[in-house]
């Protein structure tokens, strides 16, 4: 998941076999796709205009932005920053937030978006200017479950696929929370570690943090391992069947939230 279609993000994070810190000699390789199937419904105008934030989004639908521009996240609406973040990713490509809640100005229009920034600690979040990006809904929501080693995806709020996942080993747990899928990858191979596609999302591994490069990514991907499917034994991804993983990814665009429960 890293520039020139290498994937080094990945093969830092979460192959079968620890890699390099650079992940120099990587084999896994791969092309960036498209955003996927999403959608530009605006969040619903509200009947009275509040001085408060509210809540985007419902089991039916969520909200994601894309950047315009380079933009400052900040603690609070016009607070201190909390990160820079530049319209590209590190891998160059658009970035990707998930989008939790909405500031309107007294006019009604949108001033500030809160969204899950893709930076350690996990679960970080910050303010962005509504001039700074680009909303656009999808209908898809993502359930890991680390007790049941099991992911369920949902379209509209229905259950349409629920597989065995394996999960991340006890020193190397995958991490619990809210996050969303910021980058998608097609393998050039699907006998790699990552089997034939990989979701990126925005968590991080903790305990690979100052390892790996890019801060030990995690993400959604196949498998060359099928035995670990339904395991703790992944260095913090998410392992899917490689028959499953094809099912799922041309099902979740980017923006789609992952939910990581205990």
């Amino acid at each position: 998941m890293l520039l020139a279609g290498a994937l080094l993000l990945l093969a830092a994070g979460c192959g079968g076999t620890p890699p390099a810190e650079r992940s120099e000699g990587a084999h896994a390789t791969g092309r960036a796709a498209p955003l996927g199937p999403h959608g530009r419904r605006p969040p619903p105008a509200p009947a009275v205009c509040g001085p408060g934030p509210v809540a985007l989004g419902s089991v039916r639908v969520a909200y994601a932005a894309l950047l315009a521009d380079a933009a400052v996240a900040r603690r609070r609406p016009g607070g201190p920053a909390v990160a820079r973040l530049g319209r590209l990713d590190e891998n160059r490509l658009p970035t990707v937030l998930g989008v939790l809640r909405l500031k309107r100005r007294r006019d009604c229009r949108p001033a500030w978006y809160e969204v899950e920034l893709p930076v350690l600690p996990n679960g970080t979040t910050g303010w962005v200017s509504a001039r700074a990006v680009r909303l656009f809904s999808v209908g898809a929501r993502i359930v890991v479950s680390l007790s049941e080693r099991r992911l369920s995806l949902y379209r509209a709020g229905r259950l349409v696929l629920r597989a065995p996942a394996g999960v991340g080993a006890p020193a190397t747990p995958t991490p619990v929370g809210r996050y969303v899928v910021d980058e998608r990858w097609v393998l050039t191979s699907p006998d790699g570690p990552f089997g034939p596609a990989a979701l990126g999302i925005s968590a991080h591994s903790e305990p690979l943090a100052d390892v790996w490069v890019e801060h030990g990514p995690i993400a959604i991907h196949g498998t060359n391992e099928p035995w670990t499917v339904g395991q703790a034994a992944s260095h913090g991804c998410i392992r899917l069947a490689n028959a499953v993983m094809r099912r799922l990814f041309p099902l979740v665009p980017a923006g789609t939230p992952v939910i990581i429960r205990p």
